[in-house]
């Protein structure tokens, strides 16, 4: 009896896989890009972060210092004892609401640089709330204090988006114009018709009273203001991740002129998001007087609205990761200071390093989707050989 030629054990027969099997290779291939895909910013970003590092280890070897010196102060500075962790918490609470202020507008392409004005204008409505309201509960207080520093930087940034949607301004140029317009609004304001008479040297309104300061966080020298903070990021990431408004707003950012096609209020979400924006930015301003300064003063003019947009930068737009990024930039602040005493170094350090990882954040923008780290995830998986056939 002769032997019987080869079986195939497959439809595909000597052309290599099966319909089935390769089907399961393309599959495996895009789970693995999907996956790849999902892990790409935060590890662009932490790259961005590691080569600030070396740039600005640079500049201090050029300063005849030691980075590794540095940047062990630096990192004891901001998490090493109990006291400087707290600093670096209390630093971090206007920061994430700061960040929201331009974390929020990019969900819908827009680009909102004006966190530090309407942390502005709401410190300065807080502090007249507080004012109007101080015979009453500190409840109360609080209360109106918090309705009026929200509602005055919504509306400061809402503008920002009424100019966009229907006259077709530049968001980013207004927003920071409208900045060097609420500050000097402010200065006006506290010089004149809010001046405190007892404030000679440093211009300021009255003080809204000890008993109606927002205090701190039980077992902590942490004022309330991070509670806030950390609230806002969460109550944002559900809104923008998990709601209808949320989506539309993720479909406006992605392609605005399908947005319009397909039905959406694209002007009123701009302008509501605007205002979403804005009201975190004014609740800022509103903790800044409520929990440290206890009036409006020049000092509400600290940069956080400036850093806040860096923190927005290196999160990715994402609410959650606002967190950790305002927590490291909080902390990165709270070294400064340590850094001068024993490096002798300026205070200006801190704003230098800042701004390095600004420019490298902004470089590495031209990265995504691009790296050869995830080319491997698109290559063709080898063949299997064919299966030998069964002979009689």
């Amino acid at each position: 009896m002769s032997a019987a030629s080869p079986v195939p054990t497959s439809p595909a027969g000597a052309s290599g896989q099966a319909p089935s099997t390769r089907l399961a290779a393309v599959n495996d291939r895009a789970a693995r890009t999907s996956l790849l895909k999902k892990f790409e910013p935060p590890l662009i970003s932490l790259a961005a972060i590691l080569a600030t590092l070396l740039l600005f280890g640079g500049f201090l070897l050029l300063d005849g210092l030691n980075p590794l010196d540095v940047y062990e102060v630096m990192f004891r500075g901001a998490f090493g004892t109990s006291f400087s962790f707290q600093n670096t918490l209390q630093r971090s609470a206007p920061l994430m609401l700061t960040a929201l202020c331009t974390a929020l507008p990019m969900q819908l392409g827009l680009l909102v640089i004006g966190g530090e004005g309407a942390l502005v204008v709401g410190g300065v409505a807080a502090a007249v709330a507080g004012l109007a309201m101080r015979g009453s509960s500190p409840y109360t207080v609080l209360t109106a204090m918090f309705f009026a520093g929200a509602i005055a930087g919504g509306l400061w940034i809402a503008l920002v988006g009424v100019l966009r949607a229907y006259r077709g301004v530049s968001e980013t140029i207004s927003s920071l114009l409208m900045s060097y317009i609420a500050i000097a609004l402010m200065n006006h304001l506290v010089e004149g018709a809010l001046r405190d008479p007892e404030s000679l040297n440093k211009p300021a309104t009255r003080h809204i009273g000890e008993v109606n300061m927002l205090g701190p966080i039980p077992g902590l020298d942490v004022h309330w203001g991070l509670v806030y903070g950390l609230i806002a990021c969460l109550v944002s990431f559900v809104l923008m991740k998990r709601t209808v408004f949320g989506f539309a707003a993720s479909m406006t950012g992605g392609n605005m002129r399908a947005a319009l096609l397909s039905g959406l209020p694209v002007r009123r979400l701009m302008v509501l998001t605007c205002f979403l924006a804005g009201a975190a930015a004014g609740t800022a301003g509103m903790i800044e007087v409520a929990a440290v300064h206890g009036r409006a003063n020049a000092s509400l003019v600290a940069g956080y609205g400036y850093t806040g947009i860096l923190v927005a930068f290196v999160a990715r737009q994402n609410p959650l990761g606002v967190i950790p990024v305002a927590l490291l930039l909080g902390g990165i602040g709270a070294s400064g200071g340590l850094l001068q005493r024993n490096f002798n170094l300026p205070d200006a350090s801190v704003n230098v390093l800042q701004g390095i990882l600004f420019m490298v954040i902004l470089v590495s923008e031209t990265l995504y989707g691009k790296l050869d780290l995830w080319s491997f995830a698109r290559r063709r998986t080898p063949p299997k050989a064919p299966a030998v056939g069964v002979t009689a």
